[in-house]
């Protein structure tokens, strides 16, 4: 199963405070992309230095968006953490010298290196022909330095992004923070998002609904898609 979403009374409150439920109540698919964070067996896989184990649950989520986005004619972004020898700027120092026991680092800094086994994306998501796949050096996608991420979505004239991926509240909540600093409509995709424990993963989706955000769960962007593309086939 995958981890629960936004408190109800939360919801309502924050929903009070702003006058309505949801910030960005349509969609437009041809302009839309869903990024997808992390989602490597570096992440995924058990066992992994970095392993988020209810991710796994949540691939059959973040396929049926992916595919659904595709069909109505809007883009998907697979975003793999990909860290640089260490001396170069593409190496997070600060997280790797400091935040990781020493016998724990070289294992973990490998498994986010190209060409090692765990930096590949899990096999079972659904990647397709057509897809982008990034590369990023630091938690957040969008943050300047890490990635090329705002280029390639600001060229095919994107204005709305769907974040998914794990883990909810650090690279998630990290590249949503810094998509909406840069403009971009932001939805979380509350079951396609996952992190280590409940706690952890509410707290993510309820910093991004109160600030930066939408979060719905995956039918109803899945919903938003559709009717997105059905007004664009009228108005066509």
């Amino acid at each position: 199963m995958s981890q629960p979403g936004l408190p109800q009374d939360y919801i309502e409150r924050i929903a009070a405070l702003r006058g309505r439920r949801h910030v960005f109540p349509t969609l437009d698919p041809a302009r839309t992309a869903l990024v997808v964070v992390d989602m490597q067996n570096a992440f995924v896989a058990a066992g992994a230095p970095f392993e988020v184990a209810p991710a796994r649950a949540i691939v059959p989520a973040i396929n049926r968006v992916a595919a659904a986005l595709r069909a109505a004619g809007g883009r998907v972004v697979w975003v793999q953490a990909t860290q640089g020898k260490k001396g170069t700027p593409e190496y997070f120092d600060l997280f790797f010298e400091n935040f990781l026991a020493p016998a724990a680092r070289e294992r973990a800094h490998a498994a986010v290196s190209e060409g090692h086994p765990l930096h590949a994306l899990y096999p079972a998501l659904d990647v397709r022909v057509g897809d982008r796949v990034v590369k990023k050096c630091r938690p957040s996608a969008f943050i300047q330095g890490a990635s090329d991420i705002e280029a390639y979505l600001r060229a095919q004239a994107i204005d709305t992004v769907l974040i998914a991926g794990a883990a909810t509240n650090v690279c998630c909540e990290s590249t949503a923070r810094d998509a909406a600093m840069l403009g971009f409509r932001l939805i979380m995709i509350e079951d396609a998002n996952a992190s280590h424990s409940d706690t952890e993963h509410v707290a993510g989706l309820m910093t991004v609904y109160r600030y930066f955000g939408d979060v719905r769960p995956a039918d109803e962007v899945v919903g938003l898609i559709a009717a997105g593309a059905e007004a664009a086939r009228r108005a066509g």
